[in-house]
């Protein structure tokens, strides 16, 4: 692992330190899925939606598809496993074996819950998930500060892959497909707008060189490098 090298470039500043006497909250396992794909006008696209106001954890901000690892997830079967590069990489990256699918399989529910894409069959209302689409991008754990903390790995996948039409639980708002600069602009946390740096560097293949750790330091965001 390379040096971590600080990002003032992405830093929201630091939030309130805790309490004296108060014991951070542990990261909870979750993933988020990055759906891209290509436009012969606006080049390369990625969908993202905003997250409703009534969330307690990052209200009103635009974010990927993603959320928490279930208990089920972890006993779910998928269609097709994760490839070895991506299951290699998640190990290197500190993922325990038995959790490397299980948060393929997180990142492709939510998406499929949140927007109405599913990455594997649907069969009886249920999504079979794919992991076979997904490349592992990076991961983050959110600052100690944080009442809500996760430790969420990001995947990426080619939104030709997927079957149905947007929608969804109605989770994210404003659902859409946007052009890599015009989704820059949007209200964004720091790890999305790292997120979609990363994917505008991308080589035509879209398989990252080497993946990030993105975490905080005294409130202001570090990134190491893990391949």
């Amino acid at each position: 692992m390379s040096e971590p090298e600080t990002l003032p470039p992405f830093a929201r500043g630091a939030g309130p330190a805790l309490p004296p006497g108060t014991r951070p909250v542990k990261p909870r396992d979750a993933a988020s899925l990055v759906l891209v794909r290509r436009n012969d006008a606006a080049g390369l696209e990625v969908l993202l939606g905003r997250r409703a106001g009534k969330h307690r954890f990052l209200p009103n901000v635009y974010a990927f598809p993603g959320g928490r690892v279930d208990l089920e997830d972890k006993s779910h079967t998928p269609v097709n496993d994760l490839k070895q590069q991506e299951k290699d990489r998640l190990l290197k990256a500190g993922c325990a074996a038995r959790d490397a699918a299980a948060l393929g399989i997180a990142a492709l529910r939510e998406t499929w819950e949140e927007t109405g894409l599913a990455l594997g069959p649907v069969q009886d209302g249920r999504l079979r998930p794919d992991l076979s689409h997904l490349t592992y991008l990076c991961r983050a754990i959110t600052p100690v500060e944080s009442p809500i903390r996760f430790h969420a790995r990001f995947f990426l996948a080619d939104a030709g892959a997927a079957q149905g039409s947007l929608g969804g639980s109605g989770e994210l708002l404003d659902l859409g497909f946007r052009p890599l600069d015009e989704a820059l602009r949007l209200p964004l946390a720091d790890i999305t707008e790292f997120v979609l740096t990363q994917i505008g560097k991308l080589p035509p293949s879209l398989q990252p060189p080497r993946t990030a750790f993105w975490r905080y330091r005294q409130g202001r965001p570090v990134v190491s490098w893990e391949d």
